[in-house]
């Protein structure tokens, strides 16, 4: 479905974080310090839009925690509370910007976008990305309703759900391996090409109510990656039970398998209460239960849960959605290693949610919605 403009004005907030696109030369390297007001400077603003900017916090998104993203999950949903907003833009950078947005995703329930864009080159760069980039994310979120929240980026449409950072340096950085791009960004439209599959959003998390970056406040879940790999033992996964992980993402091989050993130590994890969900190191594709000896059956049997398409960012986002959503900050449900077992309806009602959480895989074949399409403004 084609998207094109007529004029009508459109309200958009930026939300700064930081990342490439507010990067400067430090003296031995980049760093972001430069302002919302500084980024959106750089571009040149599609015809109709106003844009507002909020300054939430300014860092590479490899430093990036979960209270800022809970910090910004609230902001946005402040932002949303007026009516007069038709959109977000949330600069962010790239190296973690697929957890932030799947985040923001889980639980947005507002036909309004949310767009999140980036650079793969600094701030100030003769042929810097982050100008285009930053245009055509204004671009979309003033054009498109009822999409959830998006990734825009190098021209391409994705939907949060699934797209991963595919390349370190290239324009084109980001991409679904296995859905492909929503759609596309033009001179004078956006073309969208599919609906993205979405779960029921949740409700806003109560710790993101008080979230802070470096504050003290309650502790969040501890939720852990472990990869696995030739010579991979139980080793890594009986460390985070010990250190305290709510949530276990294994990263296994193939269409997600393991070893007997890591399946006995999976068994172990769930029997006291802890979500484990199984993902893969292979690009793309589903997982599947297949085998047995270590594999996937053996692991859903220990009581895991399978991915779908889901990544191991992703995945582990899903995994602390359900924590939040269960138990709020994650404090109350038990102490010591690997948090004491939680009560069984509990752990039953957080591997429900999750499972809901996972399930919801995108289906490409599904028809963009007919709705009348709000105008997109055309380039300037």
């Amino acid at each position: 479905m084609q998207r094109t403009n007529d004029g009508t004005p459109r309200r958009i907030v930026v939300i700064s974080t930081g990342g490439t696109i507010a990067s400067r030369w430090q003296g031995t390297g980049y760093a972001a310090d430069a302002s919302g007001d500084d980024v959106l400077a750089t571009a040149p603003l599609p015809e109709g839009v106003t844009v507002e900017v909020t300054d939430l916090f300014n860092v590479n998104s490899s430093r990036l925690t979960a209270a800022h993203q809970l910090a910004l999950l609230r902001t946005v949903h402040e932002t949303l509370a007026d009516p007069g907003v038709d959109g977000v833009v949330v600069t962010h950078g790239t190296d973690t910007l697929e957890e932030t947005a799947f985040l923001l995703d889980l639980h947005h329930d507002d036909a309004r976008p949310v767009v999140l864009t980036g650079a793969q080159k600094p701030f100030g760069s003769g042929d810097g990305d982050g100008p285009g980039n930053l245009y055509d994310a204004l671009q979309v979120a003033a054009g498109v309703r009822g999409l959830g929240v998006l990734v825009v980026f190098d021209g391409r449409v994705h939907a949060a759900r699934g797209t991963v950072k595919t390349r370190t340096l290239a324009a084109d950085a980001f991409a679904d391996p296995s859905a492909g791009r929503l759609g596309r960004v033009g001179f004078s439209r956006v073309d969208v090409e599919r609906r993205p599959e979405r779960p029921a959003a949740l409700p806003l998390p109560p710790a993101a109510r008080t979230a802070a970056p470096g504050a003290d406040g309650p502790a969040l879940p501890r939720v852990d990656v472990v990869f696995h790999h030739t010579d991979g033992d139980r080793l890594h996964l009986d460390a985070a039970l010990a250190a305290g992980a709510r949530g276990i993402v294994l990263v296994a091989t193939g269409a997600g398998n393991a070893t007997p050993e890591i399946a006995e130590a999976v068994a172990e994890a769930t029997a006291r209460g802890v979500l484990v969900a199984v993902t893969t190191r292979v690009p793309s594709g589903p997982l599947a239960e297949i085998y047995t000896g270590g594999g996937a059956v053996d692991l859903v049997a220990a009581g895991a849960l399978l991915t779908g398409t889901l990544r191991a960012g992703q995945a582990r986002i899903a995994v602390l959605a359900a924590l939040l959503a269960e138990t709020g900050t994650g404090a109350e449900a038990g102490s010591g290693a690997g948090g004491a077992s939680a009560p069984a309806d509990e752990a039953a009602r957080r591997t429900a949610l999750l499972r809901r959480l996972l399930d919801a895989g995108p289906r490409p074949e599904e028809a963009v919605p007919a709705a009348d399409p709000a105008p997109v403004p055309a380039h300037a």
